[in-house]
């Protein structure tokens, strides 16, 4: 995980403990953290200083966590980042979000190390299930 150190993750969640427990698992790996607890704050964190990776929760107040993707991922300055969706909601949202370009999705509750795998992957472009995205190995 070395390699990462030091990447940039914006967590856009409302939810204060929920936040602070993202931001201990990720921090203690040596990510650099910022938080956003609603969608305008987040798009404005985003453009003034963009981050490796955005953690969006869907369910935030005012401008939803949908609507936040649609317009990352619509603007060509930020089309580039890499957004997981976090959501309480199950799998039911997966396809719609994935549509709109989100990079993962990934359901609340979860394990500090499922939090760190699937930002492990998504940063390193490693395909889901590949073992330590590892480019070897053949069919």
């Amino acid at each position: 995980m070395g390699e990462l150190a030091g990447s940039q993750i914006l967590i856009v969640e409302d939810h204060p403990t929920m936040r602070e427990a993202m931001r201990m698992v990720l921090e203690h790996e040596g990510f650099s953290i910022r938080e956003a607890a609603d969608g305008e704050a987040a798009l404005e964190m985003v453009r003034a200083q963009q981050p490796d990776l955005v953690f969006l929760d869907l369910n935030i107040p005012g401008t939803s966590g949908a609507d936040v993707l649609k317009q990352l991922k619509g603007d060509p300055e930020t089309a580039a980042v890499r957004v997981i969706i976090v959501t309480a909601t199950g799998e039911e949202g997966r396809e719609q979000v994935l549509r709109l370009g989100a990079d993962e999705y990934f359901t609340k509750p979860f394990s500090p190390l499922a939090l760190l795998r699937t930002v492990e992957r998504v940063l390193t472009g490693a395909p889901e299930g590949s073992p330590g995205g590892s480019s070897e190995g053949g069919a």
